[in-house]
């Protein structure tokens, strides 16, 4: 009995200070979503958005995923590109089919939740471009 005392006197604070820790670990990140528009009034086309997320205090920025839409459309080829502060712009990801999402709209993305993906500089570029269509939406990550 008095093993068992001493053994929940150990374990309760130890519980204790690991539910605390979480979710002062998770607010360590900063998580945030871009959007643009490349069109005019409600007329989107193209549309990017952005998730991206960086530690405090940090200038490097993780893109969790990148999100392309066209209205107007009910499919198209879509891809993102990249440019970082200074550099030339690239290729983020490979040419894709958007798909019908009803009506006259196609969307498509790249990338998952979550903290993974690509680490660019503050201040990186990040564009999506429809096949054919010769207007890009672009967004900045601060």
């Amino acid at each position: 009995m008095i093993i068992s005392a001493a053994l929940a006197a150990v374990l309760v604070p130890l519980a204790a200070a690991s539910a605390v820790s979480a979710p002062t670990a998770a607010q360590a990140y900063v998580d945030k979503r871009v959007r643009n528009c490349a069109g005019k009034a409600s007329d989107c086309r193209p549309g990017a958005v952005a998730h991206y997320w960086y530690k405090r205090g940090s200038s490097a920025r993780g893109v969790g995923w990148v999100y392309a839409s066209r209205e107007g459309a009910r499919t198209g080829t879509a891809r993102w590109l990249f440019k970082k502060p200074g550099d030339t712009w690239k290729t983020g990801g490979a040419w894709k089919r958007a798909g019908r999402v009803g009506g006259t709209f196609a969307e498509t993305s790249w990338g998952r939740d979550g903290h993974t993906g690509p680490v660019y500089p503050r201040g990186t570029r990040i564009c999506v471009q429809f096949r054919g269509l010769p207007t890009k939406a672009c967004v900045s990550l601060k």
